[in-house]
């Protein structure tokens, strides 16, 4: 079970971001997403998305992300520039019951600390969105993007243009 929390999603600014955050998390092989600010818009648009692509995935929000961090019952791996080298932590990361923390905004110095592995994906400004695709793609050896879930709708490779197969509108 893999689970990614996120910080500071404000849904005037961030609706798009978290929207990414939750689909990025689906796509490379997260369980849930848990954000700390709620959002019944973004939770339908998330379920509407699984709906019709598949999977099991799940979206909660207005997730008190403290509370969260301290009763967690796994290792919980805070993605930042700040850490040590994703190389270097990775191996050392159990995959059971994880709580992978991504923020939106300043993160609170309280999530280092409440954090089991603090996990540089790079030491420059980026996107959170990319880190978590690269950490959850590295932790699963690049075999989520292979899986294919069962659903009404499924995208098919195609060279040239858009080929979709069903109908889960």
């Amino acid at each position: 079970m893999i689970t990614v929390l996120r910080l500071g999603h404000r849904p005037a600014r961030d609706k798009r971001v978290t929207t990414h955050v939750a689909l990025t998390a689906r796509v490379f092989g997260a369980d849930a997403v848990l954000v700390s600010t709620r959002d019944p818009v973004l939770e339908r648009t998330v379920r509407n998305v699984v709906r019709r692509f598949g999977g099991s995935f799940r979206i909660q929000t207005g997730v008190p992300w403290r509370r969260t961090m301290q009763a967690w019952n796994g290792p919980k791996a805070h993605l930042t520039m700040y850490g040590l080298p994703i190389e270097e932590v990775l191996p050392r990361i159990p995959r059971e019951n994880l709580l992978i923390v991504i923020g939106a905004e300043k993160v609170p110095r309280e999530v280092y600390d409440l954090a089991d592995f603090n996990v540089a994906v790079g030491n420059q400004p980026h996107s959170e969105i990319a880190a978590l695709a690269v950490f959850l793609d590295r932790l699963h050896g690049g075999r989520s993007l292979q899986a294919e879930a069962t659903a009404p709708m499924r995208i098919r490779p195609n060279p040239r243009g858009k080929s979709v197969e069903g109908s889960g509108r």
